[in-house]
């Protein structure tokens, strides 16, 4: 007997034309996304002359590599690649761990206070000390002009508490918890050989969001760092193109050339910034989307 075949729904007209409304508005969507990229890519492939008189538009123009070329010819900028890379690795570790910390607890119906103390650090998202009490703080504790200024003032995101309590209380449910009091194991032993494992989604995105913050991050280095040696690499950069856009004594033809370079570092340096990032997001991309979406949907 031959299996019989199902078929298929025939789509009206109006779901068709809604379909293909659909994918006209995701493709410009796309296209509007990706297409800066492209743009600043081939920007920073280009000569500085290609990028000052427009005619970069999608692909490079007279490939150089003039732009990269004067940015690692920079010593400052090794150095703060480096500081960069400790600030977040660093950063968000201690971000990360601090985050658990707080949020498990706040995640156990057994916990007392724990409404309360919700409702506080929920209002320290609203309203804060301001700029002015916080320097104050900072330099009260000793911290200025060292590296913990820009690791400990903001180790911690209330919105990323908010998402890892909501984690741990639809993920790990008390009778979990129960049953391994009833084996012997200890709060500690719990968290480590069970609720870490079972995070895995919620510790990525974690680690993502901490760690780009902390990569991006370059107003409390300006605010709270003196040192050169301390600058993270948003800060170097800045720098650079502020030497670069700053015309001194010179001829017409070195001060038009100086202006197209630093129209070429631009690009160059958000490819430099941007570059890690993109280089690790793609690792961590399927437990970030699993963790953005806990909670919306309830089996």
């Amino acid at each position: 007997m031959a299996a019989t075949v199902p078929k298929r729904i025939r789509e009206s007209a109006a779901d068709r034309a809604f379909l293909i409304t659909i994918y006209i508005v995701l493709s410009l969507v796309v296209l509007a996304v990706i297409y800066p990229l492209i743009f600043i890519i081939s920007s920073s492939l280009s000569s500085p002359a290609a990028v000052t008189s427009g005619r970069v538009w999608l692909w490079p123009v007279d490939i150089s590599f003039s732009g990269y070329k004067a940015l690692f010819n920079t010593p400052e900028i090794l150095k703060g690649y480096g500081n960069s890379i400790f600030y977040t690795v660093v950063g968000t570790l201690i971000s990360v761990v601090l985050t658990i910390m707080i949020a498990y607890p706040l995640s156990r119906r057994s916990f007392f206070g724990r409404n309360a103390l919700m409702m506080i650090i929920t209002f320290t998202m609203i309203f804060s000390g301001g700029l002015i009490p916080t320097y104050m703080v900072v330099k009260q504790l000793h911290l200025i002009d060292t590296r913990w200024a820009l690791l400990i003032p903001n180790a911690i995101w209330v919105w990323q508490v908010i998402i890892a309590r909501s984690f741990f209380k639809s993920s790990i449910p008390e009778e979990l918890l129960e049953a391994s009091e009833m084996d012997g194991c200890s709060d500690m032993r719990f968290i480590w050989s069970i609720v870490l494992p079972l995070s895995k989604p919620i510790i990525a995105v974690l680690v993502l969001m901490y760690a780009v913050g902390q990569w991006n991050a370059y107003f409390d280095a300006l605010i709270y760092l003196k040192s050169a040696d301390l600058f993270p690499l948003q800060l170097i950069l800045r720098s650079i193109i502020i030497q670069n856009n700053s015309a001194g004594a010179m001829d017409a033809a070195k001060m038009v050339e100086r202006q197209q370079l630093a129209e070429l570092l631009k690009y160059s340096l958000i490819v430099v910034a941007t570059l890690p990032v993109l280089v690790i997001y793609p690792f961590v991309q399927r437990h970030f989307v699993q963790g953005m979406l806990v909670g919306s949907i309830k089996g």
